[in-house]
């Protein structure tokens, strides 16, 4: 807890970054203990920290990572100050506090552990506590990949992405992300003439971007399944009511268009997993009332399945527009490599399992999922690394209620972050550790 909230302290809000705060302090702990330390960094005041403990070399290493970075924050929207780690009613607030100095606290703490103790490990386990996950990686993940890949290079990797989803005080499931989307930015402009605003005209580009829009929201991409969100579903289904579970099973066959509307309207996050997805997110035309802008453009979200040939996906958006006033382009600002998705028949996955079953319950599912979102995986998947994101236990009401990753408050229950160290400490044990 002190070296959680010692580094939750530290506001490193992307942009601008200044991850080496968080860097000085762990990497102090870590030379206080012995263990190996090294800093790469792009900027000076966004390195990068390795450590490694190093093991018989009879396996592959395992990597272990998380980011110091954290997106931004209004502060006004917060009961307790975003960067004062408040100990408040069993929670820890803080911006970070779930994404990702959880993951940070929890990968400094194993190896600590491992350290103290000197347990014997058949593979060098490596700390990779990275810059830049918030929308830039080339100081992060990207920097190190292709800069600096043997300083990280290992067989397995545990991060981010997963979770342990309780529902009315009862946990209901753990998901471990083998998968995940990949994002892109698709920009449409409409154009046509200026003019007075006393005069409508047809070719208002304003309109035109309109129905555009309103088309590609409408639209709903062909669902297709992978080995990742097939086996999500099957499991899911196998604990779930006999209503959802009739909708679960229905995607497994190619006759589910109503259990595909369900979760488009009932479940969003259930129906990005099933296909690429769109999000009309920014609009911008116009500059005074009494004006016909000239031009007036759209940035769609595009979050992408990983096989995805994103240019014939873009060649579909432009049919959907129908609009010879409307340009379509591809508009990448921060996407990531595809990859296929992580075994989910590996002995890490296997370690996950067992260290779920240990920690949060026997008889609790262990569900691979792609995640929707994007995590710095992806560019270690793409090296043929299989990756695995883990997570700590967090109640599904505490979404809604405006306290999870991204939102305008953030917290962690402190007895679920010490599970979490634990159960990271068992998974990476288990996977590392000698026979």
């Amino acid at each position: 807890m002190e070296h959680f909230q010692a580094i939750l302290r530290l506001d490193t809000s992307n942009p601008p970054g200044n991850e080496g705060l968080v860097v000085d302090y762990l990497e102090a702990v870590l030379k206080k203990n012995g263990i190996e330390t090294k800093r790469f960094a792009n900027d000076p005041a966004r390195p990068n920290l390795v450590a490694r403990l190093r093991g018989t070399g009879k396996k592959r290493p395992l990597l272990v990572m998380g980011h110091t970075d954290v997106v931004k924050v209004d502060p006004g929207k917060w009961t307790h100050p975003p960067f004062s780690a408040t100990r408040d009613g069993g929670y820890v607030y803080g911006r970070g506090t779930v994404d990702d100095k959880d993951n940070a606290v929890a990968g400094l703490m194993v190896m600590l552990q491992l350290k103290r103790l000197n347990v014997p490990l058949d593979r060098d386990v490596i700390l990779l506590a990275e810059a830049g996950e918030e929308a830039s990686t080339q100081f992060g993940i990207k920097f190190m990949v292709e800069n600096h890949w043997p300083e990280i290079d290992a067989e397995y990797c545990f991060a981010e992405g997963g979770g342990v989803t309780r529902t009315g005080g009862q946990i209901r499931f753990a998901t471990v992300q083998s998968s995940e989307k990949i994002p892109y930015g698709v920009t449409l402009t409409a154009r046509g003439p200026s003019g007075h605003g006393s005069t409508p005209l047809r070719t208002n580009a304003v309109a035109h971007l309109a129905k555009a829009v309103a088309r590609i929201a409408e639209w709903q991409p062909p669902m297709r399944l992978n080995d990742t969100t097939r086996a999500y579903f099957e499991r899911l289904a196998a604990i779930s009511s006999p209503a959802d579970a009739a909708r679960y099973r229905a995607v497994l066959t190619p006759q589910s268009a109503e259990a595909q509307e369900h979760f488009a309207v009932n479940e969003p996050r259930t129906n990005s997993m099933l296909r690429t997805s769109v999000s009309p997110n920014i609009l911008a035309g116009g500059y005074q009332v009494n004006i016909i802008p000239s031009e007036a453009t759209a940035t769609l979200d595009v979050r992408a399945l990983p096989d995805e040939n994103i240019e014939q996906f873009i060649e579909e958006i432009r049919k959907i527009v129908a609009d010879p006033a409307v340009d379509v382009a591809r508009n990448d600002r921060n996407t990531r490599p595809g990859a296929p998705p992580s075994r989910i028949d590996s002995e890490a996955f296997f370690a996950v399992e067992q260290a779920v079953k240990a920690r949060y319950g026997a008889n609790v599912a262990t569900l691979p999922a792609m995640s929707p979102g994007a995590t710095d995986m992806a560019y270690l998947r793409a090296k043929g690394m299989q990756c695995y994101g883990v997570g700590p236990l967090t109640d599904s009401e505490d979404g809604p209620k405006g306290f999870g990753a991204h939102s305008d408050q953030e917290r962690i229950l402190e007895s679920s972050l010490h599970t979490f160290v634990k159960f990271n400490w068992d998974i990476v044990v288990k996977v590392a550790g000698a026979r």
